[in-house]
């Protein structure tokens, strides 16, 4: 029972350190794209391929 009251406390804290971890990551713009990212990845431009001639490829060897 007497560790109750040390565990209570230090959830107590626990939680209060979070919600200001929370509240800090809100203001600082954390969430704020969450989708850009991720489409970042998927529409993400390849280089062109230009396409070269026979006597190009021979040249090259």
């Amino acid at each position: 029972m007497e560790i109750l009251y040390m565990l209570i406390p230090i959830s107590v804290i626990l939680v209060g350190l979070i919600a200001l971890l929370l509240l800090w990551a809100v203001k600082h713009g954390q969430f704020e794209d969450m989708e850009g990212p991720a489409h970042r990845i998927l529409l993400d431009d390849d280089s062109p391929v230009i396409p070269t001639t026979e006597e190009e490829r021979d040249a090259k060897k």
